[in-house]
């Protein structure tokens, strides 16, 4: 099969996905885009030289087209591959689509042979009719005797569009070499950058972005698109909230939500802008979390809340969790609950319907819009291969103040979309109170106390936006010494104690430890690992060595009776007030979610906070 080699684009038709053969930087794993299963294959962005008798395939996390998910949620029936390949003399050779099904036997779709010399483009089409419950689309090249060279892999949808814009907002937080590095991906990738009408930074620390030396290359790079706002520290909720107010000001764009601290591939902004341009209804469109210090590991294929234990990031049914993308595919099309603000695209119908994000700084406010927009009839698809690389989560210890604002805001999230008795979660809290307490997190405990304090007095703790409740829990954690990290060099002797293994009655140790910390019994001093820090085992000893989650040093836990008793009748005291009043509480956050998400209260929290550049 053979066409003339053009880069011509019939504006009938829409560039919806790009197949490239390697990372944007060198430090991400090339098997995420491509793999040779045969032979030797060279390969850069958006080339493969295929060596004789190799086999290059695209089957890969970045390579394939999410076939299921297009045919559920797109207007889209068909899916046309172009495909640009010269063969060297003596024998050319072959390229092939291939497709998988929900239990991800493979089949081929369509294949051509490539004769000496070229370019050719190659063209296929395939139907997107077999792929209800999974399944994908890839690439194969079969290089002959003689050299086989690819490239410019391009997949093509026909069907119409919703007329919109795209734009990017990047809410940042004294991180001005991670936020311009994303500007410089987004700006390097021609094709990428030519599809958004803006990106817009919202700056709210101190560190501004706009004073790094590398800004004023960034902004000529991105030829006029960049507007870049400062504000005050409303969190990540009032830095993404500005970015959707601003957004769009001349047309209707989408608006793809990004984290300042993620590793971009910029061919994730045509995936998420080109999806939900073609779909059916208006969705939000979700990217994948891959782990930073794990790059071939995926976070969550799709999330899901567990409300009255106040859990989020739960796995779907079906979907991925914590995986090797070089070895497994997820090949079942899986429906989320909602999409982390790490990369998530919003429709202007969702925000003119549904309105604003909610003013709780950070955490949950991402998860309360999901399942807000849900309510109204916008679901959230977290497409595969659409993805960006963040920083692992399991390397970060809860015991810190971010804590305060998922157990608070979780609280608020379940009072909107849970249960009306707030009872099986009290129970669950009394149990996480009792395990903090231990294993000597006295600070830990003291931080879920004031979350739900905070969170009985009601709206009213949200009109400033959060920077002072911010402060609060910092000074109130500051208090207790375990909370500090110290360096981990030669500072506590006390030998590595490895645990048993997890108790088959885990609620009956809980009851047993509780005994020995009131009767003082303990094993004396251990250093404990950070995996190894689980709470019945370093509820066994008197002093605990703990290492910190991030690695960066250790945290010293001792017992004290008197911090415990003390934290013990105060969340007494609050759980059983969040079980009498949580009703009446409940009914007060519903009532004033309208006012707090509305546009009104916002340009109030952002009056007077503005030095605005770009505009």
């Amino acid at each position: 099969m053979r066409m003339d080699d053009t880069r011509t684009t019939p504006p009938t038709r829409w560039l919806v996905h790009r197949t490239l053969f390697g990372p944007p930087r060198d430090t991400e794993p090339e098997d995420l885009y491509c793999v040779v299963d045969r032979g030797v294959a060279v390969v850069d962005r958006d080339r493969a030289l295929v060596r004789p008798h190799a086999r290059l395939s695209t089957n890969t996390y970045f390579g394939r087209f999410p076939a299921a998910y297009w045919q559920r949620w797109t207007t889209a029936r068909t899916v046309s591959v172009e495909i640009t390949a010269a063969g060297e003399r003596g024998g050319g050779g072959s390229v092939a689509l291939l497709a998988s099904d929900s239990a991800g036997e493979r089949r081929v779709v369509a294949s051509a042979r490539i004769d000496a010399g070229g370019p050719h483009l190659v063209a296929f089409k395939a139907d997107l009719d077999r792929f209800a419950d999974g399944g994908a689309l890839w690439v194969e090249a079969n290089a002959g005797a003689a050299e086989l060279t690819v490239d410019h892999i391009r997949w093509y949808v026909a069907s119409p569009t919703r007329g919109h814009g795209a734009a990017v907002v990047i809410c940042t937080y004294n991180r001005p070499d991670e936020c311009l590095a994303t500007l410089r991906a987004l700006a390097t990738d021609t094709e990428c950058a030519d599809l958004l009408d803006e990106v817009l930074v919202i700056d709210q620390g101190s560190e501004a972005v706009c004073e790094h030396s590398a800004f004023a290359d960034a902004e000529r790079a991105l030829q006029g698109k960049l507007r870049y706002l400062r504000q005050a520290n409303l969190g990540g909720a009032g830095g993404f909230t500005r970015g959707l107010v601003e957004a769009g000001r001349d047309r209707p764009v989408h608006v793809l939500l990004m984290d300042d601290d993620i590793v971009l591939e910029p061919d994730t902004v045509r995936r998420l802008v080109a999806f939900a341009e073609h779909a059916a209804s208006p969705v939000l469109v979700g990217g994948q979390m891959l782990q930073s210090l794990h790059p071939r590991h995926l976070h969550v294929g799709a999330e899901q809340t567990r409300l009255p234990r106040l859990g989020a990031g739960h796995p779907v049914p079906d979907a991925l969790r914590h995986t090797d993308m070089t070895r497994q595919h997820q090949e079942l099309r899986v429906d989320a609950e909602y999409n982390a603000w790490w990369a998530c695209l919003i429709p202007p119908e969702v925000v003119a319907d549904v309105g604003l994000p909610l003013p709780v700084f950070f955490q949950w406010d991402d998860i309360e819009y999901g399942l807000r927009a849900k309510r109204r009839g916008y679901p959230t698809v977290t497409l595969p291969g659409a993805g960006v690389w963040h920083s692992d989560f399991s390397w970060r210890d809860w015991d810190d103040w971010p804590r305060y604002f998922s157990l608070r805001n979780a609280l608020i999230v379940h009072a909107l979309h849970g249960d009306r008795d707030l009872r099986r979660t009290a129970v669950w809290l009394a149990g996480e109170l009792a395990r903090y307490l231990v294993s000597m997190r006295y600070g830990l405990a003291e931080t879920l106390v004031i979350a739900v304090e905070d969170f009985l007095a009601g709206p009213e703790v949200l009109l400033d936006g959060g920077a002072a409740a911010a402060d609060r829990i910092r000074k109130a954690r500051a208090e207790y010494a375990e909370t500090a990290v110290h360096p981990s060099c030669g500072a506590f002797g006390h030998p590595v104690v490895k645990p048993d293994p997890e108790p088959s009655m885990p609620r009956l140790v809980l009851v047993k430890r509780v005994v020995w910390h009131v009767l003082g019994i303990s094993r004396g001093a251990a250093s404990i690992r950070a995996a190894d820090a689980r709470w019945w085992h370093v509820s066994l000893f008197r002093t605990a060595v703990v290492t910190d989650p991030t690695q960066s040093g250790v945290r010293v836990r001792q017992r004290d009776l008197r911090k415990a008793s003390r934290l013990v009748a105060r969340g007494v005291r609050v759980l059983g007030r969040l079980v009498a009043e949580g009703p009446r509480v409940r009914r007060r956050y519903l009532a004033a979610l309208p006012e707090l998400s509305g546009e009104a209260n916002w340009l109030r929290l952002f009056n007077g906070t503005d030095e605005a550049r770009g505009e």
